[in-house]
């Protein structure tokens, strides 16, 4: 199926509408906020990664608020159970049989705040929510609504009582995302708007969940001609033979790369996928999952120049439509 161009009018004002409504509360982080919607119109769930007190939560938060949808809050913990998340069967007296109760996972936007205090078990029990979109409890596998989104935080300074979360985990995330400090205008603003009290309590849906069904499936019918394919996989194959990397570029995230892209291309109005959709959604789909070698971390060589090392290095194809 192709995108029409009403299609297209439609996706961009829904979009700029969810980014005006969460720019309200988080100032000055525009482009991070265009990344989180790209995340969740992808179908891709976002690692929210940053120092305390720049506004990870209330990001999360005010995503799932911008939408009328389900939404629930995990806060992980080092004493968190598999079943605090996936949900527990217990034994109803009056009807003699085990009742399901659902855990927090069964929402249509989860917010798991500080997710590597919990254990490694309990993390573990989210991977098959993110990956197959279903929870499986007692043998019973529940299939879980749409839309769903994970949407974890983690602080980056902070290891005393924290567990890592593992690669397999990691590359469930389609994006990880730094918020980092406002700009010194934005966050006088900041002092404004929040004196009273916060505007994350003013701040109202601007859309249903069935809206953003439907804004995934237009995204999923923006074209990506075969030499964009194929550079999107030069892209991986260049992650993979790097010198400084020990692990590259998954097929999973040449996935995630393709779904992003199309995203991107609607959201700007583009019924096609360009090499600038992708380079523009490289970095934080990407930062991640590759991991240097020990030698090139001694040197002091950053994934972020990785990355950008890959993507100069990488010919760029013509972007026609219909190349």
């Amino acid at each position: 199926m192709t995108v029409t161009a009403e299609e297209l009018e439609e996706f961009g004002k829904r979009f700029d509408t969810i980014v005006d409504n969460i720019e309200r509360v988080i100032q000055g982080k525009r482009e991070t906020i265009k990344l989180i919607s790209i995340c969740l119109l992808s179908g891709g769930h976002a690692l929210v990664e940053d120092v305390p007190g720049v506004g990870k939560t209330l990001l999360a938060k005010s995503l799932a608020r911008s939408i009328d949808c389900s939404f629930q809050r995990v806060q992980f913990t080092p004493d968190l159970l598999p079943s605090d998340v996936t949900g527990v069967s217990v034994w109803d007296r009056d009807s003699s049989n085990f009742e399901f109760r659902p855990g927090p996972i069964f929402a249509n936007v989860v917010l798991g705040d500080e997710i590597n205090r919990a254990s490694p078990k309990t993390q573990a029990a989210m991977l098959e929510a993110m990956e197959e979109r279903q929870v499986t409890v007692d043998g019973v596998t529940r299939q879980l609504g749409a839309p769903f989104m994970v949407v974890a935080t983690q602080n980056p300074i902070e290891h005393e009582g924290t567990y890592p979360l593992p690669e397999a985990q990691l590359d469930r995330f389609m994006m990880r995302l730094p918020i980092g400090y406002p700009a010194r205008d934005k966050e006088l603003e900041m002092l404004d708007a929040h004196a009273d009290h916060s505007t994350f309590e003013d701040l109202q849906p601007v859309l249903h969940a069935q809206d953003v069904v439907e804004m995934a499936a237009t995204a999923r019918n923006v074209h990506v001609a075969p030499v964009v394919k194929s550079y999107l996989v030069d892209l991986a194959e260049a992650s993979r033979n790097d010198s400084e990397l020990l692990l590259g570029a998954s097929p999973r995230a040449t996935l995630f790369l393709q779904r992003a892209s199309r995203t991107h291309a609607a959201s700007v109005g583009r019924d096609y996928v360009s090499p600038d959709d992708i380079k523009s959604i490289l970095h934080p789909v990407l930062n991640h999952r590759l991991i240097l070698l020990p030698e090139a971390q001694m040197r002091g060589v950053s994934i972020e120049n990785v990355i950008a090392g890959i993507a100069a290095g990488v010919p760029v194809p013509g972007t026609r439509a219909n190349v």
